[in-house]
């Protein structure tokens, strides 16, 4: 997890949030991590992160059976043509059955995946550069994001 998010934060404007005890989130987030396009560091207002890593089973969130120490698993939203090049499937049509526990496998994310988002559980040598390309692509695509909400030269209505 730590090679991740240290990856992570090395992306230019990239804002990692990772919830502690205590902290003003919601317990079923602490421990997970956050990644976001933030050039000015604070948390983008009515955005989702493009990627988490998750450390625990969350309701309605089992089938990565996340429980037992030392399991995570890495979430990224990829475009369609990604997707469809990781899984074999367009993300609102999947049918194929997965074991969605299985570790260092690609695979669309068990709750999430008909939205374009994959999942890697316990990346390892067959997925970790795969996961920080696809970790980088992600982030490349909110910055995109970001620029065009944020063009000053747009006219107000279409920001």
């Amino acid at each position: 997890m730590e090679q991740i998010i240290a990856t992570v934060r090395g992306f230019a404007g990239a804002l990692v949030v990772v919830p502690e005890p205590g902290s003003d989130f919601p317990e079923p987030a602490w421990g997970d991590a956050f990644f976001y396009y933030a050039p000015d560091g604070r948390i983008p207002r009515n955005v989702q992160p493009y990627g988490t890593i998750v450390v625990k089973n969350h309701p309605g969130d089992a089938a990565s059976d996340l429980d037992p120490p030392g399991r995570l698993r890495v979430n990224i939203h990829t475009d369609r043509v990604t997707f469809r090049e990781l899984t074999g499937e367009e993300p609102r049509s999947l049918i194929r059955p997965r074991d969605h526990a299985a570790a260092d496998c690609v695979m669309p994310h068990p709750v999430y995946g008909a939205l374009g988002w994959i999942s890697v559980v316990n990346p390892g040598e067959r997925t970790t550069d795969t996961v920080v390309r696809l970790l980088r692509s992600a982030h490349d695509a909110a910055r995109a994001r970001f620029a065009r909400r944020h063009d000053p030269g747009r006219p107000p209505e279409t920001r």
